[in-house]
C-alpha cells in the first residue's frame, strides 16, 4: 500500500522508513513527522447453508465481475464482524441470516486482507438480486461451479466445509495464501 499525501498536513513529502522505536517501515511525513500506519483490511461474510446447499451470488461488480462468490465484503467502521457479515449477505442477496459459528479465517497477505467467514443459515426463504449480484443460486458440492469461483478465500472456505462431517464443522479453520492447508 502506498501513501501519497499526509492526512494530517496535506504534504506530499513522505518517506518510507523505520520510525524511531519501531521495527517496520512506515510512511512518515517529512513536514509534520506524522507516522502513517497502513494495516490489513478485514473482509467478512458467510457461507450460508439452506436445505443442504450453499448460497452463492454471481458478482455484478468488480473485482471478478461475473464470477461466483460467497457473500463477503469489507467490514465498516463501528461495526462488529457479526454485524458486517450479516450486512454483506443482505447487500449481496437480500437474504437475512442467523450466524451459527465462525467457519474460517483466511489471510491474504499479498492483498493486505484478512477474511473472517461465518457459517450461517437463512432465517427466512426470501432472497433477491441486488446491484452487487446478477444471479443467486444454491449449490451442493457436486454442482458447485469450482472453475468460476471468484476468490481463493471462497474456495478454501467451501473445501473445508465440504471436507468435514456436520459434527466437525464447528471447528475454526485457519489458512494463509499461498500456504493453503
Amino acid at each position: 500500500m502506498s501513501v501519497n499525501y499526509c492526512s494530517q498536513c496535506g504534504s506530499d513529502q513522505l518517506k518510507f522508513s523505520v520510525p524511531q522505536g519501531d521495527h517496520l517501515k512506515r510512511f512518515i511525513c517529512s513536514n509534520c513527522n506524522t507516522i502513517h500506519y497502513t494495516n490489513p483490511n478485514m473482509v467478512v461474510g458467510c457461507l450460508v447453508e439452506n436445505e443442504g446447499k450453499i448460497l452463492m451470488a454471481r458478482r455484478g461488480i468488480e473485482p471478478r465481475k461475473g464470477y461466483w462468490n460467497l457473500p463477503c465484503g469489507f467490514l465498516e467502521n463501528n461495526e462488529s464482524v457479526e454485524e458486517g457479515a450479516q450486512r454483506e449477505v443482505f447487500e449481496e442477496t437480500g437474504a437475512r441470516v442467523d450466524l451459527l459459528f465462525p467457519h474460517c479465517v483466511y489471510n491474504l497477505t499479498k492483498a493486505q486482507q484478512v477474511y473472517f467467514i461465518f457459517l450461517a443459515r437463512m432465517n427466512a426463504p426470501e432472497y433477491h438480486l441486488t446491484e452487487e449480484s446478477t444471479e443467486i443460486s444454491f449449490f451442493d458440492e457436486n454442482d458447485m461451479p469450482w472453475d468460476e469461483i471468484a476468490f481463493t478465500s471462497n474456495i478454501y472456505a467451501l473445501r473445508k466445509y465440504f471436507g468435514k462431517e456436520e459434527k466437525e464443522r464447528e471447528q475454526l479453520f485457519l489458512a494463509s495464501y499461498p500456504d493453503i492447508a
